[in-house]
């Protein structure tokens, strides 16, 4: 016959905070298995229970949490074969206790019914001693599972299971990727308790308490410096929000996706200069730029009811995952050739009615130069590519000879359609010289502009440093001082 397990709670201190009906179960029961003998009632129960099995040897066993919590589980159902027993654990049987719900989740496999019979969890005897009301917004998190990103920093935060000096470190160094360093938060031990014990210490300081143990916990008060808050998405959600809405700004309020478009184009080149110039600095200011365009542009959407950032996240989400089933799925890949393969073999799969051409995907819009490469990166995955760049350089030579041949038929030098045509064949094919090469011709252009800007500043630097006007010195002068940069780039005496 298959007997009961019965779970309870013994509260987070002493005595007093023992229900009576609990104290009724303990004392009533013929065998008692406590998870912990680490706890402040154990020194009395041992005196009125005879019948007390501690479980703390097995956690010396295993090396993870959930190997020690799954051989506990076992015990207590092979125990339960045939009798009632009862389960005794810190605090509230539902509060941060892994057993139990291995125990409840697995009743009906094992045929063992689990009753639990509740108790007084430490949460109501912290939320006394802090004098919180969680009303106000409270996020109760396992130290162990604790990320920097899922932290709702503006309710209260009580993080439990700091068991020790490596797991208040973690925590530390978890809560110093979004908070202040001094930031003061607060050590709870045994809450409720004769040995209840709150010390604030600045965040830096949180895993140099030596009285840490398995009865301490966390306390994060919520944000209170506005200023703090600035790196949460969230925040700049709202502050484009307001900016947006009823008394915000005259200039945001009137922009549309339309009127908006020059200034995402803008703000994309300035990224693309401070990544070409490696400044993570600007790096920042730029990729802010950015996203402050497509927050713009998806609350557009949501004020006039079609889409909002989330849908964006959402949609973006879901093709990253759906894009890549190597990492996500069960997909095996080798090289990253493979996965560009999948990528597009994925692409096709989803948009199958929408591309009556494989180069309709390239966006009208693109610069010309990278209009081009991918063009010409699109056709190649077909294989209509060159396979030999002397061909291509063979081919480089015969529009140039065309080129030249229409500049010669036009004696007034005036640009003809023609003319036009073959300077643009001859571009197309110095940019398949420079995709077979794996170069980029918009970045490799925007290189070479820059660096005929700095060149030419210093030719004017150095006319003004002689007194002279670039219009009154001559090319040759000029060439001169054009080489002096080129000396001082590479680094050599002058």
């Amino acid at each position: 016959m298959a007997g009961k397990i019965t779970v309870v709670g013994l509260g987070a201190g002493d005595m007093d905070q023992l229900t009576l009906g609990v104290y009724k179960q303990l004392k009533q029961a013929k065998e008692v298995f406590m998870r912990t003998q680490d706890h402040p009632l154990t020194a009395e129960l041992m005196q009125e229970i005879p019948s007390l099995t501690f479980f703390d040897e097995i956690y010396e066993k295993h090396d993870q949490f959930d190997s020690v919590y799954q051989e506990i589980t076992e015990i207590l159902f092979s125990a339960a074969t045939g009798k009632d027993i009862v389960y005794a654990v810190p605090g509230h049987p539902f509060v941060a206790e892994k057993t139990v719900q291995l125990l409840v989740s697995q009743q009906k496999e094992r045929g063992i019914e689990v009753c639990v019979a509740g108790g007084q969890s430490f949460l109501d005897a912290t939320f006394n001693s802090l004098q919180i009301d969680p009303i106000e917004g409270l996020q109760f998190v396992d130290a162990g599972d604790m990320r920097a990103d899922d932290l709702k920093l503006t309710q209260h935060v009580l993080i439990c299971q700091v068991y020790d000096q490596m797991t208040a470190s973690n925590v530390k160094l978890t809560l110093m990727e979004k908070l202040p360093d001094d930031y003061q938060v607060y050590i709870v031990t045994a809450a409720g308790s004769s040995q209840e014990q709150i010390t604030a210490v600045p965040l830096f300081e949180l895993d140099r308490d030596v009285s840490i143990n398995n009865l301490t916990s966390v306390y994060v008060p919520p944000i209170q410096d506005e200023k703090l808050l600035y790196q949460q998405f969230d925040t700049f959600r709202e502050v484009i929000r307001t900016l947006r809405g009823p008394g915000g700004c005259p200039w945001d309020q009137k922009q549309t996706n339309e009127s908006l478009k020059p200034y995402l184009i803008e703000e994309c080149y300035e990224l693309l200069e401070a990544i070409d110039e490696e400044d993570p600095e600007h790096m920042v200011e730029e990729l802010g730029d950015v996203l402050l365009q497509v927050l713009l542009h998806a609350q557009i959407g949501e004020d006039d009811g079609y889409f909002s950032i989330d849908d964006v996240i959402q949609h973006v989400t879901e093709k990253m995952i759906r894009r890549h089933p190597h990492v996500f799925g069960d997909t095996n890949v080798t090289q990253a050739s493979d996965v560009v393969a999948n990528w597009e073999k994925i692409k096709q799969q989803e948009k199958p009615e929408r591309e009556v051409s494989i180069l309709q995907s390239i966006p009208t819009t693109l610069p010309a130069l990278t209009k081009a490469y991918k063009l010409q990166k699109k056709a190649a995955k077909v294989g209509f590519d060159w396979t030999d760049v002397e061909d291509i350089w063979n081919k480089y030579e015969e529009e140039k000879q065309e080129f030249l041949v229409e500049v010669a038929e036009k004696a007034d030098a005036d640009a003809t359609k023609q003319m036009k045509d073959e300077f643009g064949d001859l571009l197309f094919v110095l940019v398949n010289i420079g995709r077979f090469y794996q170069l980029e011709p918009e970045t490799a252009l925007s290189s070479a502009n820059t660096k005929f800007m700095r060149r030419f500043q210093h030719i004017e630097r150095k006319a003004k440093d002689m007194g002279r006007s670039l219009e009154d010195m001559t090319l040759e002068e000029m060439d001169d001082l054009w080489n002096e940069a080129k000396r001082i780039e590479r680094g050599e005496h002058t």
